[in-house]
């Protein structure tokens, strides 16, 4: 079984700046023109980040741009975004975020049967020296690539 999903948004600098550990998928409340303006991929996910607060988790610093057809009607581009999600993985996010260094950070939204989603994930963020482990080991596996690739 195939699903049919389109990527409109990916946060690059989230396994960089972060260990993401667990992942959730939520639905977005949206307005008419936010659809539009995803449908037309025209969303930044830096700087990102969701809430739990008062049994509903958030997204926050989510810029969706104005929808250029949406004269009177286009919506706020950095609001606030209620995400949909079951009550037991609102509990078990709570939980998670209580613990120190942790935070839900959304790493793509993208559309499922025409409804939009978003991918969240539960990271702790890393230090300056993990990330240069980080950068060192992806650099030797590219050269042991380089290397088996020229054997061939």
């Amino acid at each position: 079984m195939t699903e049919n999903i389109k990527i409109v948004c990916t946060n690059k600098k989230a396994s960089h700046n972060y260990f993401l550990e667990e992942k959730f998928e939520a639905g977005l409340v949206l307005l008419g023109t936010e659809v539009k303006s995803l449908r037309e991929g025209q969303v930044n996910l830096n700087d990102s980040y969701a809430l739990v607060k008062a049994d509903a988790v958030y997204l926050l610093n989510c810029h969706v741009s104005p929808y250029k057809a949406g004269n009177q009607f286009n919506h706020e581009p950095t609001r606030t975004r209620k995400l949909l999600l079951h009550k037991s993985e609102i509990d078990k996010l709570w939980s998670k975020t209580q613990t120190k260094g942790y935070s839900l950070i959304p790493t793509k939204i993208y559309f499922l049967r025409g409804r939009a989603k978003v991918e969240l994930a539960l990271a702790k963020g890393k230090k300056k020296g993990d990330k240069r482990e980080t950068i060192k080991k992806r650099e030797q596996d590219r050269e042991t690539q380089r290397a088996i690739k020229v054997r061939k």
